[in-house]
Parts: structure tokens; sequence; C-alpha cells
């Protein structure tokens, strides 16, 4: 048993809240409240060498207000906090300098943090990717990331890497098994030689990349990403992978439900965190926005506790 791990802190903070509710911050700068766009968008006019002072234009002083806020108003009734650092990348240069402040201000909550970056290498190419997820926090003298998703796509030498620096540090990784796009089914399903559909395959590997980081929870810190889009293969996974968390997308914008994510739990409700983004950070354009996302992972906190019958 691995003391103290990933799983261990997740599981419990599941419990203390007795939320599953994982709350997606994807800011799109078209799609935040009208308040805080005026100067953001003369900003934009500006993109590039003529914004001076970058790290601190209107552009990036919106959007954080925007997801900082969220944040604090949610921190109540969920768990987990999950950044895209796609949405963060975009925003240039001090994107990923926001992104840094947003996952310390999400810490002052006791918010546990994912990273959703889907890297996937291999060789001094995935450890340095793994280095850019949590070496470098240890640098720099910030708290690394309680867990980041993976792309299981070039094997086991891709995914190590990140396994390794995780396990150093008691944090997590979350590999994409079985992922909520409906395009997924075009590789995902695909049948192997034994009759087994790809994804399969890949959940069998997750299970034996964690099988040494099992903490006291009776969870690794290996875990899998299986959509809500999926609800038979989600529960047909919960079967097969017991020690295995899973990070479930596709909840609410993406059209799965309550019922559907019912499967990926064990018989104590625990077992998994389910995220939802656009249904929560977007439940309202106007100044109450904070206060409309949190009563929206309240809502889906209540439903999801519902269907389990917690």
């Amino acid at each position: 048993m691995v003391a103290n791990n990933f799983a261990d802190r997740l599981m419990a903070a599941i419990a203390e809240k007795n939320s599953r509710v994982c709350v997606g911050i994807d800011p799109v700068l078209d799609r935040i409240p009208q308040h805080l766009r005026p100067l953001a968008r003369f900003v934009e006019q500006f993109w590039g060498p003529r914004a001076e002072g970058f790290r601190t234009t209107p552009v990036l002083a919106g959007v954080g207000k925007f997801c900082a806020g969220i944040i604090e108003a949610v921190a109540e009734t969920v768990p987990v906090i999950k950044f895209n650092s796609a949405f963060f990348e975009a925003l240039g240069p001090g994107g990923p300098e926001l992104l840094y402040r947003l996952m310390a201000w999400s810490t002052r909550f006791d918010l546990l943090v994912l990273v959703d970056a889907k890297r996937g290498d291999v060789g001094s190419t995935a450890e340095a990717y793994a280095s850019a997820m949590f070496g470098q926090y240890a640098e720099i003298a910030m708290r690394a990331p309680d867990a980041v998703t993976v792309s299981p796509w070039l094997g086991s030498d891709g995914v190590s890497p990140f396994i390794e620096q995780a396990d150093e540090l008691g944090r997590g990784v979350f590999v994409l098994v079985r992922t909520s796009n409906p395009s997924a089914a075009e590789l995902q399903d695909l049948v192997t030689e034994d009759g087994t559909p790809m994804y399969r395959h890949v959940a069998r590997l997750v299970s034996e990349w964690g099988e040494d980081l099992i903490g006291e929870s009776g969870y690794s810190s290996v875990g899998a990403v299986v959509g809500a889009t999926w609800p038979e293969q989600l529960a047909q996974l919960r079967e097969a992978m017991p020690h295995t968390p899973f990070l479930v997308p596709g909840y609410g914008a993406q059209g799965g439900g309550a019922g559907d994510v019912v499967g990926a739990f064990d018989a104590d409700g625990l077992g998994a965190i389910v995220s939802s983004s656009r249904g929560i950070i977007y439940a309202s354009d106007g100044e109450d926005f904070a206060e409309a996302a949190a009563q929206a992972a309240d809502n889906m906190r209540v439903e999801i506790n519902g269907a389990l019958g917690t």
C-alpha cells in the first residue's frame, strides 16, 4: 500500500464534501460575462509585440477574475477543480502564468487541482512533458497539480515518466481510456485479433501500471478517463478496474446525466469524480456568474447523489 497517495486524498475529499463533482475551468473569452470583456476586446486589437505589459493586460485580468470568482464560489460544493491547459495556452504568453496563479488560488480553498493536458510522447520528450506538468513546480516553489491527464497512444514509455514523477510527489495520473467524444469509437472500439476492443486493452494496461501505487483507500494513483456518454461501458470498466479511480467527462453539455454515471462508482459511492465545464461555468453571463456557477455545481452534486442514493 502507498500511504497518502493521490487517490487517498481524492476519496477523502469526496467523502468530506459528499460530492463527486469536478468543475472544469475552460475559459473562452467570448463566453465570459460581458462586463468582464470590454477592455479585453480593446487589448485584443494589439495582440503580440504591441501589447506592452502583456502579462497584466485586461484580457488576462478579465479571464482571471472570471475563473477566480467561480473557483471561490464552488469551493464549498466540490472537491476538485480541473483546468484545461489548452484554453490558457490560447491566451498567449501570459496564459500559462495565469493558470499557475489560478492553481495556487484553488489550493487556498483546499481544492484538489487537476490539469487536463492530455500529454503524450516518448523518450526524453515524454520526460520533458512530465517535468512541465510536475517537476517544474518544485523548482519555482509552487505546489504541483494533484493530477494530470495523459494519452496512452504511444504505449508505456510515453506514460511511465508521468507516473514516475507523480509517484515521487504523491500525485496522480489519469490515462485516457474511453473518452466521451462521439468519434472516440473510430479508434477505441476497434476489435483486435483476440476479439477485444482497443479500449479494453488500454484499461488492462492502466490497471497494471497502477498496481504498485494503490493507497489505503484501495484505489491507485493511476486513474482512467471514461466518458459518461458510454454508460454501459463505464459500468463494465468499473467492474474490470476495481482499484482504478475514474475521471468521468461528458456530463451536462455533452449529454451525460446522473443516471449515466452511476456505474462509475463502487458500492460506497466512491471511486470516481464527474466533470462538467460549460454547464457550470457559463450558468450565467451576468454579474451573478459566480453565484450561478455555485448553484449549478450544487444541483449537479444533488442529482448525482440522488442517483447513487447517498
